[in-house]
């Protein structure tokens, strides 16, 4: 029975570790304010289904020429770019 448990055990903490360290992945990515779907864009921070929907609407009509360019969708300001310059991309390399 104790080896079982020690199995398990052993199991369980792989698990976790996958877990986490997924996360930490996720999170390094960046998100190609041209391409990316509301999922993606709610990633950034300050932004939310509102925001995410507007920059959708708004690269429709505007590709996106620069990251500095998502200022222009409205809702978007100084503060949401300086938080997220550096996860906003607008070409895939």
């Amino acid at each position: 029975m104790g080896k079982i448990k020690k199995v398990s055990l052993l199991i369980l903490a792989g698990l976790l570790f996958l877990c986490f360290c997924q996360s930490a992945v996720a999170g390094t990515g960046k998100v190609n304010i041209n391409t990316a779907t509301k999922k993606e864009l709610v990633t950034l921070k300050y932004v939310g289904d509102k925001i995410a929907d507007r920059i959708i609407e708004y690269r429709k009509a505007h590709p996106f020429e620069n990251s500095g360019d998502i200022m222009k969708v409205k809702g978007v300001g100084k503060k949401v770019f300086d938080a997220n310059k550096d996860l906003i991309i607008v070409k895939d390399k």
